[in-house]
């Protein structure tokens, strides 16, 4: 049986494993890196717990850091673990630090490198992700697409051998997990409970472009603020004590800031709120599948097919347009388009590592 070393470090890639490892233990046997890059329990440990996503064989616990000290820290403990295991592909998913440093761990040991969701681009460089997911597309042997457009855009630079459009794993997380949520996820969310709300907006926040520049973070903040419903605002640690900085939370009456949640309550929150402001990839994606209008506090989009009939909506970080956008995001589904398959891109990937032209 062929060895597969699956490398995940954040808690996008726990969700996409916990779909993914559940297909390839069929066929393959498996051994899982957990680099640490997110490290905090609601951030780590839970999602392993609820979702079933198999114990990490190991757990590198490199932590935060630099972007340089802390690719540097896994690409070192990465090529440790390849060595003494010898496994016959690494996979990654997505664009992190762990999965470039994994990526080239691989590449330098001559390993082949299995990218998952390959092809997705935004088109700026200044983006640590676009950075992470171009350089791993060109050392990849094997790239699993989740739509058309990366197909194209991998066309676009060359890359053409062993590109397959398989869905997106997302969608088959999302969709399998949907129908499991239910009203006592939000249990941990006592202001749920003391006022009776039956609607909200959620929203996530923690790219650099938005939180290092005090202006804009600011400008957010007070957009969510004067919105005409409560915003539910699941923190990031780093991002929290940027905001304690600023000023003290409470003056924020109308967020609720609460610490990161567990991913069947983070997915209940997106199904039941009013509308999502987001500047994350994977929440764009997941708006879309669920039919919850997005609003996205960025410049691009590496998910560009959520654009289509107003699921999703660019902003400026400013108040008076990303509250305007907020206000007036409505979702035109006449024509939707399913982007990101029928929830059956785990298996497709695994049977496709299966044929007899892979080993």
């Amino acid at each position: 049986m062929k060895k597969i070393v699956t490398v995940i470090g954040a808690r996008p890639q726990f969700v996409k494993a916990s779909v993914v490892s559940k297909e390839l233990r069929k066929k393959f046997k498996e051994v899982i890196i957990h680099t640490g890059q997110h490290y905090d329990k609601n951030m780590s440990d839970i999602f392993f717990e609820e979702l079933s996503i198999p114990k990490p064989d190991y757990n590198l616990g490199v932590g935060s850091g630099s972007h340089a000290y802390q690719t540097g820290m896994m690409l070192i403990e990465i090529e440790k673990v390849l060595i003494k295991e010898k496994p016959d592909y690494v996979l990654v998913y997505g664009d992190t630090n762990s999965t470039i440093a994994a990526a080239l761990a691989a590449s330098k040991l001559l390993i082949p490198v299995i990218h998952i969701e390959a092809g997705l681009r935004s088109f700026n460089m200044n983006m640590p992700e676009e950075q992470n997911r171009v350089l791993t597309d060109h050392i990849s042997s094997i790239l699993f697409a989740p739509t058309d457009d990366a197909v194209n855009n991998l066309s676009k630079e060359g890359i053409n051998k062993n590109v397959f459009n398989v869905g997106d794993v997302m969608c088959d997380s999302v969709l399998f997990f949907s129908k499991q949520v239910k009203k006592n996820n939000i249990g941990l969310i006592p202001i749920y409970e003391e006022k009776k709300y039956n609607k909200w907006y959620l929203t996530t926040i923690h790219r650099a472009e938005n939180t290092s520049n005090n202006k804009n973070l600011c400008q957010i903040l007070k957009t969510l603020n004067d919105l005409d419903e409560l915003v539910i605002f699941p923190v990031h640690p780093r991002i929290k004590k940027m905001i304690d900085e600023l000023e003290n939370e409470n003056h924020y009456q109308n967020i609720y800031f609460v610490e990161p949640v567990d991913y069947l309550t983070m997915l209940y929150l997106t199904k039941n709120s009013k509308k999502v402001i987001t500047d994350s990839g994977g929440l764009q994606k997941e708006c879309y599948i669920l039919n919850v209008p997005c609003i996205t506090v960025r410049d691009q989009t590496e998910w560009v097919e959520t654009l289509n009939n107003v699921y999703n909506i660019l902003a400026k970080p400013e108040y008076n347009d990303l509250y305007k956008k907020i206000i007036n995001a409505k979702i035109n589904d006449k024509n939707k388009i399913n982007y990101y398959g029928d929830g059956n891109a785990s298996k497709k990937i695994t049977d496709i590592l299966s044929k007899e032209y892979f080993q």
